[in-house]
């Protein structure tokens, strides 16, 4: 595990919704797919819909999960305003580095 980083597909998240709804602990389901438990748990918490089943357990939907992580790749990054300034200010700052290059 150490030092391979992915993310997780949404085959993953629906073996997760599957595993998770039979009962499986998160340990198990993590071993399963050769992730840290904490992934395990922090994608439960991405794709619970706020209802328990009969167990008492929080209900894990795969599309709900994906839906979050796709929402949240959408926010990535600089923003436009952001974006934009940057380049202004990049280009003034190469306006500057040729305008001083040919004086010399």
């Amino acid at each position: 595990m150490a030092g391979k980083y992915k993310y997780l597909t949404f085959e993953d998240r629906q073996k997760i919704e599957v595993w998770h709804a039979r009962g499986d602990r998160p340990l198990e389901i993590a071993a399963r797919l050769g992730v840290h438990t904490a992934t395990i748990y922090n994608e439960l918490k991405r794709g619970y819909v706020g209802e328990l089943d009969g167990r008492q357990r929080e209900i894990y939907k795969a599309e709900r999960a994906q839906a979050t992580v796709q929402e949240h790749f959408k926010r990535r990054g600089r923003t436009a305003a952001t974006a934009g300034k940057s380049a202004c200010d990049l280009a003034h700052c190469l306006q500057s580095l040729t305008a001083s290059k040919s004086v010399r």
